[in-house]
């Protein structure tokens, strides 16, 4: 019986971690699971967002100002992404401080995620320019 209860408590755990990200030009976030509720948010491609639930069809999902609402599960996708979380972060050549600079992202911006350590991350701006940037300055996957 305590091993169900823990199977099931990993398992809900496990899918509340869950990300995706969305797949299409934009997507509406709405209030509830379904297209007759409210539109809270506007989100566009590659936006990541953490999954706590679905039903139907719909996801309920958190970003990463702790936001959350509902978008159709089919809208979104496995493409790994991560937002910038600080006003200014440096892209890096290399995983490193000491390593080139060879960009700058800020806050909001969507970057698609190429690899990942667990300090650093490689990732792709959106003008086609690949490098790193540390782990702390964004949130996703």
């Amino acid at each position: 019986m305590l091993a169900g209860v823990l199977l099931t408590l990993t398992t809900a755990h496990a899918a509340a971690q869950t990300m995706v990200s969305v797949a299409r030009d934009t997507v509406n976030m709405r209030a509830g699971p379904g297209t007759g509720h409210e539109v809270l948010w506007e989100l566009s491609r590659g936006y990541p967002l953490q999954v706590l639930e679905r039903r139907d069809g719909w996801l309920r999902v958190r970003d990463f100002e702790g936001d959350s609402g509902w978008v159709l599960g089919r809208l979104t996708g496995r493409t790994p992404h991560v937002i910038v979380k600080v006003q200014r972060a440096n892209i890096r050549g290399e995983p490193g401080t000491g390593s080139r600079l060879v960009g700058r992202a800020t806050y909001g911006e969507v970057l698609q995620t190429l690899a990942s350590r667990p300090d650093w991350v490689q990732l792709r701006h959106a003008d086609g320019r690949a490098g790193w940037i540390a782990r702390r300055l964004v949130w996703g996957w």
